[in-house]
């Protein structure tokens, strides 16, 4: 998949991970991964700005695997970002997907 299409999405993806649940980052690397193609080291740089333009809290907590981990929970902030973005997202593929219907006809 192109870099720029995943660099685009790749902040609603984060942001609508943690909607229904608190995670930590190397979670959500997993989650990501699995449906795109992306690197860890995209995802933690994208986390510490979120993180510092307020649309997440952070919390530690106990592992039974290893050290604490790092949890990430969105603000509603974060949940009127996610809404804005959604609705952009909406926007977006709804025009790509009319153009590419009236281009190729399917």
């Amino acid at each position: 998949m192109n870099v720029q299409f995943k660099k685009g999405v790749l902040e609603l993806c984060v942001l609508s991970l943690l909607y229904k649940k608190d995670r930590y980052g190397y979670e959500l690397v997993q989650k990501i991964s699995n449906q795109i193609a992306i690197s860890e080291g995209s995802v933690y740089p994208l986390l510490r700005r979120l993180t510092k333009e307020g649309y997440f809290t952070t919390y530690l907590k106990e592992s039974t695997e290893g050290p604490s981990r790092k949890y990430y929970q969105l603000t509603l902030q974060g949940r009127e970002r996610l809404d804005h973005l959604l609705q952009e997202w909406q926007e977006f593929t709804s025009g790509v997907n009319q153009l590419i219907k009236e281009g190729v006809g399917q």
